[in-house]
């Protein structure tokens, strides 16, 4: 892959979902991961929450015995993920806020608010040699933070964007956009590289994809979603085809 290239990783968080609204081992996580692994993802994207209501300790140690390719493994900044983090040593840690009672994440990390906390808390990991992503929104304030804290990786939150996109607002669609390029251009300024994503889908994924410092998208919902209708390998490899052609016509 060149530096040209846009990085895509699979979240299958919600494979897990369908599998525990059974409380059984099927549909297996893992076996979704290398699905898509062989669909074209450059990586594979888990999120171990504290409730552990989709993915399990179990599927992190299975995904890390199973993949060829990075494991970004989500967590929120506290001492139990870190733990667990630390024991793996996955390829990337990307810290996100987590809420008990929110059906998905609904923001980016209040960085500037809890910096010196942050600090502390990713120094380890950064030892560890995992590469430590920041989940925040497109505020320049956060994006300063972050990189004091001594984060390698941003990745900018497109929620807003695509559910604007969605609603038809396109006036504010437009202006979420402006800003996530803008602030895509600033990080990339500051030497951390720059990663996207959230509710992206066919519909909305090339603007950002053709932005020329994003080198990642994690993408998940809709692609496990859109698997129901054409299968998983169809679903990523209709995906990565449009991130390819958003970033040759750029």
């Amino acid at each position: 892959m060149t530096d040209h290239q846009l990085r895509l990783g699979v979240n299958i968080d919600h494979v897990a979902t369908v599998r525990n609204a059974r409380g059984g081992a099927y549909p297996d996580p893992v076996r979704a991961a290398k699905l898509a692994e062989e669909a074209g993802a450059d990586g594979i994207t888990a999120h171990l929450r504290e409730d552990r209501r989709h993915i399990t300790d179990t599927d992190i140690d299975a995904l890390m015995e199973a993949l060829t390719v990075p494991l970004n493994f989500e967590m929120a900044a506290t001492d139990e993920m870190q733990k667990i983090a630390l024991r793996h040593k996955p390829h990337a840690v990307c810290i996100v806020p987590e809420k008990r009672e929110e059906r998905t994440t609904e923001g980016g990390l209040e960085v500037a608010r809890e910096e010196n906390r942050l600090a502390h808390f990713i120094a380890p990991l950064r030892d560890a040699g995992c590469r430590v992503s920041i989940f925040i929104a497109a505020d320049r304030k956060q994006i300063d933070a972050a990189h004091r804290i001594g984060a390698e990786v941003i990745e900018l939150h497109t929620g807003a964007y695509c559910d604007y996109h969605a609603e038809g607002r396109f006036g504010d669609r437009d202006r979420e956009l402006e800003a996530l390029r803008d602030m895509s251009a600033y990080a990339h300024s500051l030497g951390l590289e720059v990663h996207a994503g959230h509710g992206l889908t066919y519909d909305c994924v090339q603007p950002v994809a053709a932005f020329p410092e994003v080198r990642e998208l994690n993408i998940g919902h809709f692609l496990i979603g859109e698997a129901i209708f054409r299968g998983l390998t169809p679903a990523v490899q209709e995906m990565r085809r449009l991130m390819d052609a958003a970033r040759e016509q750029g």
